[in-house]
């Protein structure tokens, strides 16, 4: 093949002729509504509660029917619930060269972070401040060829926890807090003041799946299950959307391969989005969830109950 180019464009047009060699088109997804800058730290979303679930139902040595005319019934059972309260976490960080500096500035600008939350309804009670850390900030200077690492300042770092009951009053919290000059939302934290009649409900929900059982397996195995049952196993579990935030970065790019064009040019790769997502339990695994419908983060309460049954002994035919 011919081409015809000026002799300014020729480096160009070799480039362009031997890339297309080279490349390969892949796509890159990476695995880590209101969570915070928390969510970065979490590679792995639902998955640690989906094995958590996984292994209440593997049993142990210890839990095996201890002999031929004993049976296991279990059932699983998830609740979804929505918070009643919210806590959200803002961190705060001032530099200066001593801890006065430091103190003076990060009580500055907690002061204007409160006086912008009073027109919210956030009052006094409604919000705390957390010392976190305070530590030494290092520079390095130059002396002909040596770097020399020494003392710049100090750095303090505070946190402030606000409580709210208006789900939808985060954004004006964070729109408060960017007046301050604080961009670090840390976590949402999900509350749910009274769990005891959720726990009651999921505990009868379980009871009456392990009946139902019962009563399909003497219809189904010819057998008869005696009463009273023994629990073997009660197992709760609750998990909160802090914790079940997931995030992927999808994209199509092309690779150089070879070692020695990566050497020959600069690559300047452009910045890629993460997308965060509330990625909550599914049915799987479970005998029934309670309301299954989920369009917002919930708390989710799960229940693994497993009982045992003596089986009535048949009469001996001789």
């Amino acid at each position: 093949m011919i081409v015809n180019k000026a002799p300014d464009q020729e480096p160009i047009m070799r480039l362009s002729i031997l890339l297309p060699l080279l490349l390969a088109t892949h796509t890159t997804l990476g695995f880590a509504q209101a969570s915070g800058n928390i969510a970065y730290s979490q590679p792995y979303g639902n998955t640690r509660p989906a094995q958590n679930e996984r292994s209440k139902r593997v049993l142990a040595p210890a839990e095996l029917p201890p002999g031929s005319n004993t049976m296991f019934l279990e059932a699983s059972v998830s609740m979804n619930t929505k918070a009643d309260e919210y806590v959200a976490v803002f961190g705060l960080s001032q530099e200066g060269a001593t801890v006065p500096e430091c103190n003076q500035k990060m009580d500055a600008g907690v002061q204007e972070f409160s006086a912008a939350l009073k027109p919210l309804g956030i009052g006094k009670d409604d919000l705390f401040v957390d010392f976190a850390v305070q530590n030494k900030v290092y520079k390095y200077r130059l002396e002909d060829n040596v770097a020399m690492e020494e003392l710049a300042g100090f750095e303090l770092k505070k946190n402030v926890a606000i409580h709210y009951c208006d789900k939808l009053l985060l954004d004006k919290l964070v729109i408060a807090a960017s007046g301050s000059k604080i961009y670090d939302l840390i976590k949402v934290d999900y509350i749910v003041k009274n769990p005891q009649p959720i726990q009651n409900r999921l505990m009868e929900e379980a009871a009456d799946i392990i009946k139902r059982k019962a009563v399909r397996y003497e219809k189904l195995l010819g057998i008869k299950l005696l009463p009273p049952p023994q629990v073997y196993a009660e197992k709760p579990s609750v998990y909160y959307p802090t914790e079940m935030y997931e995030s992927y970065t999808a994209y199509e790019a092309e690779n150089v391969e070879l070692d020695q064009y990566r050497s020959k040019y600069v690559i300047q790769h452009l910045r890629k989005g993460r997308t965060f997502f509330f990625n909550a339990l599914t049915a799987d695994g479970f005998d029934t969830v309670l309301n299954p419908v989920v369009i917002e983060p919930v708390v989710q309460f799960t229940l693994y109950l497993k009982v045992k049954y003596d089986i009535e002994a048949r009469p001996d035919k001789k």
